[in-house]
């Protein structure tokens, strides 16, 4: 037997019901499952960039620094905490909530107040450390969300679930969700790119995985495509040696021939964008050695986002790639910073992180104000959850640890229909419950949602039966607030 007719004799569900002698079986499931009986899905965005409504922001970059930064040393002042050095945290602050592993068996839970000075900053008055002199000078640009909420409290749940709105892998990300309804502005790019950047100091650092960039049940080509900081930007993205140009091409056109075929007999739509994805490689091959050489830009360029942007992989030179990227119309651009997991020695790897990002992303707010594009670009800074206020492992006035705290954390946001100058929600005095104003991930998801011009309801994806959103079927709502 032939290799593909043996293939077809091991049928499957969507060749069978395509098959006009099934078509009664497949009419019957589709109407069963919702779905239109001359086949397709339904979905809330019919096609690529027909939102719901004018959106504000047309592209993200999305900056997570993977491990959860410490809200108290950072951005949420907790001055009476001097007050409580080492004492433990009450009863009544805790209120039972629960503990990591890693903390739960102490004997007691000294309050660690933070070692590093605070300012208020801008016309909004936002105190913020001296960790971050940059970031300190566009207080008024950003917004800040004191009272994001979670409930994972540890690492892959919770940086799947701010990822993707489920803390179980298998989802469509946020910007594979962008993609799909946005569509692409540059045939020769990816419309959502992942960009992994190194820090500078790397004691603790915790695993990225690529299903935190995968579509999920949408189509494959909305998945990111990583960009490698070292090395060629994407593997075998140059012709092997004795390969030219030309070969490449007739190899290219009989696999579309191949899959078209198999696509007829077989019906799978992701065949489709196996052809699609091989046709942009292709093209990848003069757009990606254009887009990363950045021999192109001028001296000032790397003064603004500091000597650092000249070293490639470095989070500098990561961002100003992705200014880059988002500036040849590229939507959804996803950078990981990592090492922010401080359950030991803050003192002394706290300042490398804020060193490595602080004026980074001055350099690129401003980069992309000066080039016109910060309006339409939403900027998101943030990690999974935050950290406690108790002390893990062992406590001075000079050193400390803290472990994962998911009640309460800070992200700021910037541009993209944001209003600057804007603070958000209120933590208690040990920075440890919500006082005012909460957002949970769904929220905040929705509001992100609305700013790229779709109703977080009604954009959705017809998937075993369901119309998947990446809000869930849980309340969530726009934080208006946020809103410029």
């Amino acid at each position: 037997m032939l290799p593909f007719s043996e293939f077809k004799t091991n049928i499957t569900r969507r060749y069978f019901f395509q098959q006009g002698s099934h078509v009664l079986g497949g009419a019957a499931l589709a109407s069963l499952m919702g779905a239109s009986p001359g086949g397709g899905q339904v979905h809330g965005a019919e096609l690529a960039g027909k939102q719901h409504f004018p959106g504000k922001a047309k592209h993200v970059i999305y900056l997570h620094m993977v491990g959860g930064p410490p809200q108290m040393d950072l951005f949420d002042y907790k001055p009476v905490m001097n007050e409580y050095y080492d004492k433990d945290l009450p009863d009544s602050i805790r209120m039972g909530q629960r503990l990591t592993t890693m903390t739960s068996g102490q004997a007691r839970f000294p309050i660690a107040p933070s070692k590093f000075k605070f300012a208020q900053q801008g016309q909004c008055g936002m105190w913020m450390s001296e960790l971050l002199p940059w970031k300190a000078k566009m207080a008024g640009e950003m917004c800040f969300i004191r009272s994001m909420h979670t409930e994972a409290i540890n690492h892959e749940p919770a940086i799947t679930y701010i990822q993707t709105g489920n803390q179980v892998t298998g989802r469509p990300c946020l910007g594979a969700w962008a993609s799909y309804g946005l569509g692409s502005l540059n045939n020769d790019l990816p419309t959502f790119v992942v960009l992994v950047a190194r820090p500078s100091n790397t004691e603790q650092v915790q695993a990225i995985s690529a299903r935190l960039w995968q579509s999920g049940y949408l189509p494959g080509q909305h998945a990111g495509c990583s960009f490698r900081s070292a090395g060629d930007p994407i593997l075998y993205i140059n012709n092997p040696p004795g390969v030219s140009g030309d070969v490449r091409r007739k190899t290219l056109d009989g696999l579309k021939a191949l899959n078209e075929l198999n696509y007829r007999q077989v019906g799978d739509p992701e065949t489709h964008t196996r052809i699609e994805q091989y046709e942009l490689a292709f093209r990848m091959q003069s757009s990606v050695p254009e887009l990363t050489n950045l021999a192109t830009e001028p001296e000032s360029t790397f003064q603004l986002y500091g000597d650092a942007a000249k070293k490639p992989g470095s989070f500098a030179n990561t961002v100003l790639l992705a200014r880059r990227l988002v500036e040849r119309g590229v939507r959804f651009v996803q950078v990981y910073h990592n090492n922010w997991d401080t359950h030991a020695n803050v003192a002394g790897r706290l300042p490398d992180q804020c060193r490595d990002v602080d004026q980074a992303c001055y350099g690129l707010v401003q980069d992309l104000k000066a080039r016109g594009l910060l309006d339409e670009t939403l900027i998101i800074w943030g990690g999974e959850f935050g950290r406690t206020i108790y002390s893990q492992g062992g406590l001075s006035k000079e050193n400390y640890g803290r472990d994962h705290h998911p009640r309460c954390f800070t992200i700021w946001m910037c541009g993209g229909g944001i209003k600057g100058g804007t603070i958000y929600g209120e933590t208690d005095d040990f920075s440890y419950n919500i006082t005012k104003d909460p957002c949970h991930l769904r929220d905040w998801h929705a509001t992100i949602l609305h700013l790229l011009g779709f109703d977080h309801e009604r954009f959705s994806v017809r998937h075993l039966g369901l119309d998947q959103r990446l809000t869930g079927v849980e309340q969530a709502k726009v934080i208006k607030e946020l809103l410029a």
